[in-house]
């Protein structure tokens, strides 16, 4: 989910409607995908209503998983030719590496900016740029922590390949973490999305990597923390 900054002189709300906008900017909206989540532990909270212990455990439970699937606005920025991160997280591997073998990119390394996701962090995956969406593969694997450098190639991954309109081919890969069991990918081959446009998610701490085109200047270090959507990673050829 991402927006665009209100054009100057768009009328501004007022009253009543003004403290919505305020609640609405203020508390993230729930992605759909956690609705089972939030609901479950809600009708438990319901039966067990005269039971504190068993209210309050599903009370808190419900809003633990509120928190976990939040899916906050974001605004790209407004750039030519660069590329933005597709996850909030904190940047585990800036470097080079051999794109997943089931895309068919070649054997050769390309700049690669790895962003690794704990349990407190947005969970949704983003497009890191405007572009077609060449192939989705998805491939079985293990479930090593996700902030080991071998997870990329151990792991269970979803992989997308993505093309710019200037003909830059972005790779972007889904990784499950030593407690993520589920990777979901919205997309399919054909789809255009647009940069920041949200796209997947995985449940409960993941890994994320982005390959660029040979040439690319990465613009992170290890270890700063990323925005999905709006930190940009990379400045394509």
């Amino acid at each position: 989910m991402a927006r665009r900054p209100t054009p100057i002189g768009t009328p501004q709300p007022t009253g009543l409607a003004h403290v919505i906008d305020l609640v609405k900017t203020t508390i993230p909206p729930l992605h759909p995908a956690g609705l089972p989540f939030v609901l479950a532990p809600l009708g438990v909270a319901a039966l067990g209503r005269r039971r504190p212990w068993i209210r309050n455990t599903a009370l808190l439970a419900s809003g633990a998983c509120a928190a976990f699937f939040r899916h906050p606005h974001r605004v790209p920025p407004n750039r030519v030719n660069v590329a933005v991160s597709p996850a909030d997280g904190e940047v585990a591997l800036v470097d080079s590496a051999v794109p997943p073998a089931e895309l068919n990119m070649g054997d050769q390394p390309v700049p690669r900016v790895s962003i690794f996701l704990s349990v407190l962090d947005v969970h949704v995956q983003r497009s890191p740029v405007a572009g077609e969406v060449l192939q989705v593969v998805h491939r079985s694997g293990q479930f090593l922590s996700a902030d080991l450098a071998e997870a990329s190639e151990a792991n269970e991954r979803n992989s997308m390949l993505l093309r710019t309109d200037n003909g830059h081919e972005v790779a972007v890969v889904q990784i499950a973490g030593l407690l993520a069991r589920r990777i979901v990918c919205d997309a399919g081959v054909g789809d255009r999305l647009p940069i920041g446009d949200t796209y997947g998610l995985i449940r409960f701490g993941s890994r994320v990597d982005t390959y660029f085109p040979a040439g690319s200047t990465l613009l992170v270090e290890r270890g700063q923390r990323a925005v999905g959507a709006e930190t940009v990673l990379a400045q394509l050829p």
